[in-house]
């Protein structure tokens, strides 16, 4: 990244040993760092630091972890921020709560945190290639607009979840093409992170319920496509 020195860091960790390393580290790495001890805090930091990225824990007291994700996704200035998940926990059900409220990664303590940079890194570098793409689809009666994330549906904005958004950009720009759960997996959360495939069934169900069941269609078997007939 040539603007690092731009880049803001939220870290939110209770334990302060974790929340010291990782700070370090960031500063070193020339990204502006801030810090919060627990969910609730979290969400009021995030709200006037407004970071590229956090870090979040799911373990923590007060509030946990996917509770403060989903919070701080309800913050339009934040809709676009990454989110990655700190946790010692290696539990299928708290890896799909975490996707499901919208992370972009999932890390299991203990962290490296060279390995970290790799993969905020990582984040970036997708992001960059995404910029590239077409910026507006229009397909069947949707205007799928990528620069503000929204769906045009016959007059009616709809918004969707980054991850949403990006799994009915990707499938609308191949329609009736079919791609399997780990197609879909590696293209919209990218190879370098360990993601279940039930996430993808997780966020199909969720889109059809915002945009309708009309898009979107099954291939038993195999996976999902974008239906243009």
């Amino acid at each position: 990244m040539s603007e690092k020195q731009k880049v803001k860091v939220l870290v939110v960790d209770d334990e302060p040993d974790i929340v010291e390393i990782l700070s370090y580290n960031l500063n070193k790495e020339g990204y502006d760092v801030a810090t919060a001890e627990d969910g609730i805090k979290a969400v009021k930091t995030a709200a006037k630091f407004i970071p590229d990225v956090i870090l979040l824990d799911i373990m923590m007291p007060q509030q946990d972890g996917v509770e403060t994700c989903r919070q701080i996704r309800e913050i339009p200035e934040l809709k676009n921020t990454f989110i990655i998940f700190l946790t010692a926990r290696s539990e299928e059900y708290s890896e799909v709560a975490a996707f499901d409220v919208g992370a972009d990664d999932y890390i299991t303590k203990p962290i490296k945190p060279r390995a970290l940079m790799s993969r905020i890194a990582a984040l970036f570098r997708r992001e960059a290639k995404k910029e590239q793409e077409l910026t507006q689809i229009k397909i069947k009666d949707l205007v799928i607009d990528r620069t503000s994330y929204t769906i045009d549906k016959s007059g009616k904005t709809i918004i969707l979840p980054k991850k949403e958004f990006e799994l009915l950009y990707f499938l609308a720009k191949n329609p009736n093409m079919v791609f399997s759960r780990d197609e879909l997996l590696q293209n919209i959360w990218g190879a370098d992170v360990y993601v279940l495939a039930r996430t993808v069934d997780v966020h199909i169900r969720k889109v059809r319920e915002k945009i309708g069941d009309d898009y979107i269609t099954t291939v038993k078997g195999v996976g999902y496509k974008f239906e243009l007939n």
